[in-house]
This record gives C-alpha cells, structure tokens and sequence, in this order.
C-alpha cells in the first residue's frame, strides 16, 4: 500500500490528494445525509413524548454502536480493503434507516428505534473512517496532517454544516419524516463519487483467512500494549468531541429558556461548525508548523475547556443574544478543530501496523458520540445542566494534560521522511 507522491497541481497544493478527490466529496455528500437529523432529533423526540433521559439513552446506544464500527474500520481495511468496508457501512446506514424511520420514528416506539438506531450507527464510521485510512496509506508522511485536516474539512462540513442548514429548509418543506426519508438519497449519491468515480485503489498485499483475520482484528487492540502512546492518544480523541455529541442532547432545551427556538438553533450550530471546518484546514497546516502534539494541547485540550464553560454562561449574562453566543459558539468550535493533527501524530507512532493505530483512534471517534450523550443520559437528573458542562470542561483539560505523553520519536514536533521511507513505511 504505497503513498503517492504529490503533483504540482491545484488540488495538491492546497493539500488535497487529487488522486483522492472524488472521494473527499463522497464523504462529505455521505456525512451530510447522515447527520441531518443531528441538531434536532432529541428535541423533536422530546417534544413527542420520549423523556430528555430516554433521547439521551438513544443516542448513547448509538454511540456504542458508532464506537465499534469505528474500531472496526482501520483493521477491515487491511482485511477486506477500503471500497468493501464502505460499502459495507452504506448497506448498513440504509437497512437502519428503513427500520428506524419507517417502523421506529412513524409508530413513535422507543423499543423499535433503539435496535434500529444502532445499527443505522454502524454506517458511517465503515464508510468515512475507512476513507481516513485510505488517506493514511496513500499519502506522503510530509503531508499528511495537510490531508487529514481536509478529510476533517469535508468529514464537518457534511455532518454539521450542509446537514444542519438543509435540514432547517426540508424540516419546513418536506416534514420531518420525509426529512429523515431524504438522507437515503444523499448517502447513495455519496457513496457513488467515493466508491464508482473515485478511481484510486489501495490494494492489499496478503488475504487474511480464518483465524489470521481474528488476530488481524485483535490488532486493533494489541496495539495500545505495543505502543501505550497510541492508547493515550484513542483516549484524548474520545475527549475531543465529547461534547459535540452531548451538546444536541440537552443545550436545545436550555437555549429553549433564553427565547432561542430550535430553528435558530440549528442556523446558530451549522454556522459553529462553518468555522469548525475553516479550523479543521487551519489547525492542519499549523499541526505541520507548530508541531502536532503542541496544537492538540494548547488550541485543542485548553481552548476546549475554556470556550465549553463560556458558550453554556453566556446566555446567563447576554440573554438571547445570538450573536455573542455565535461567536463564542465559533470560538468553541473552532479549538474542537485543534485536535485535527491526532490523524498525522496517531499513525506516526508505529513503524508497521498503521491500520490498527487508525483504528484505536477511529475508535475514540467512535466512542465520543457514546461518551457525549451517555455523560446527559448518567448525570442529568443528578448534577443538571451545570454539573454536564463542568464535567465536559473538565475532561477536556485532562485531555491537554494527557496530550503531554504522546511523543514522537526524539521528541519531535512532526515527522519529515523521504518518499523512499514513506513508501516502505507503508507497504
């Protein structure tokens, strides 16, 4: 599996792997479908009868779904290769969909959306971070934080800025049954641009049978006793979008009581997450400069902690005033996006066994959509609104603390190898 050395194009430039791009877009047209119901599912849920415990608890159980796929991901690359893990996940999103939208959401069963949920949740991580190791193979080390940083910038793009805003136009003009209906179009037409148009391949060198594929998958595991950075490093990726998956469960609501309605929510969330994907490139360029463990501390884990407790007492002193909340809410967003060179540091750590590397990471990715909602769903009734966001603030100054630990090679701020290395490096 070799990197592909960089052209003097456009696309390359700019960082984008041109041999990739059909598959960037793919990705983001994917994650707009996917997570267009994201910024209001829990309120419409809530105001249907369901408790704000038992939207939480959904979203929880979606989460470990997530989590596992996203473990998954990195190590059925290796065994299976990229095109088949994602459309693995795209039959997995569309069989979920129809079960949870057509039986679970129209009869209004929590028992029938619950099963349904997850496994709706096992699709995007097979598809998405499937293509994020794709990236890790095929581009030169060099520039890999440039490229990762773009795969964020459509990964975001997608999930929380185009889902969001054309949401809040379906939600007007098509309801939000047929809202939750349409993402089915845009997955497929996703899916088509990364798996049909997308040329690229990333072939596998061995065919792993029987009980090597099982020792494949525990890899993904056996990596943290190899390389305890790695483990350290799956742990602050959880962290780092805790409360991005948290914050649609219970700040709705919240925001309900400062006269900020949930069609001003979602314009106020999708603009977040604008500056969120400026960011992803931002934090992707100065990852490579300022060096990858440094950004991820000090913007990310610090920034995180700082911003989290500012965007939930801002409406206790301004009232509903959207624009401070905004810009705060950008502030926010965009040390979320200081995270970005975890992508570059994670499979940087090991010599040989990238995939599984990627895969404890994709897991953390994973995990944090679990980890969000099920923080709402255990401490709600206990600590409220308040105590959530502390604890969130919290671990995301922990997570800058544990950031500390996940050295390169010589303390080194970034890896700068030949296109000889890389290649081997990558096999």
């Amino acid at each position: 599996m070799k990197a592909i050395p960089y052209n003097n194009n456009f696309l390359d430039k700019i960082g984008i792997p041109s041999h990739l791009f059909w598959g960037y877009l793919g990705v983001m047209i994917f994650m707009m479908g996917d997570g267009l119901e994201q910024g209001w599912l829990s309120p419409y849920l809530v105001h249907h009868g369901l408790t704000l415990q038992q939207s939480a608890t959904l979203f929880t159980c979606y989460g470990i779904t997530i989590a596992v796929s996203s473990w998954f991901s990195g190590v059925l690359v290796d065994m299976l290769g990229t095109k088949r893990t994602m459309l693995t996940g795209l039959i997995l999103y569309i069989i979920g969909t129809i079960g949870f939208v057509g039986i679970g959401i129209t009869k209004l069963s929590f028992l029938t959306m619950l099963p349904t949920y997850m496994l709706r949740g096992f699709g995007y991580p097979l598809f998405s971070y499937a293509f994020l190791v794709w990236i890790a193979y095929r581009t030169p080390q060099k520039k890999l934080g440039s490229a990762v940083g773009w795969f964020w910038f459509v990964f975001t793009g997608g999930i929380n800025v185009l889902g969001a805003y054309y949401s809040s136009w379906a939600i007007k003009h098509l309801g939000h049954i047929n809202t939750l209906w349409s993402a089915l179009i845009w997955v497929i037409l996703g899916a088509i641009f990364a798996l049909v148009i997308n040329r690229d391949k990333l072939e596998r060198k061995t065919s792993h049978q029987g009980t090597a594929q099982f020792k494949e998958l525990l890899n993904g595991l056996t990596i943290i006793k190899k390389e305890p950075k790695v483990g350290i490093a799956g742990i602050v990726r959880i962290i780092n979008q805790a409360a991005q998956y948290a914050f649609p469960v219970f700040i709705p609501t919240y925001l309900e009581s400062y006269n900020i309605s949930t069609e001003v929510w979602l314009h106020l969330w999708a603009t977040i997450f604008i500056s969120n994907i400026a960011f992803n490139l931002f934090f992707g360029f100065i990852g490579d400069k300022f060096g990858w463990r440094n950004t991820v501390m000090w913007f990310g884990g610090v920034g995180c902690g700082v911003f989290t407790l500012m965007f939930y007492y801002a409406p206790q002193f301004v009232g509903g005033n959207f624009w401070i909340i905004l810009i705060i809410g950008i502030l926010w967003g965009g040390c979320i996006a200081g995270y970005v060179p975890l992508s570059a540091l994670v499979p940087s750590l090991v010599k040989d066994e990238k995939g599984a590397a990627m895969s404890i990471l994709n897991l953390g990715a994973g995990l944090c959509v679990f980890v969000g909602p099920a923080i709402v769903a255990l401490f709600i009734n206990v600590v409220g609104n308040t105590g959530i966001i502390w604890i969130l603030a919290i671990l995301y100054f922990i997570s800058a603390f544990l950031t500390k630990f996940v050295t390169l090679p010589n303390n080194a701020k970034t890896v700068e190898i030949s296109e000889e290395d890389v290649a081997h490096l990558t096999h």
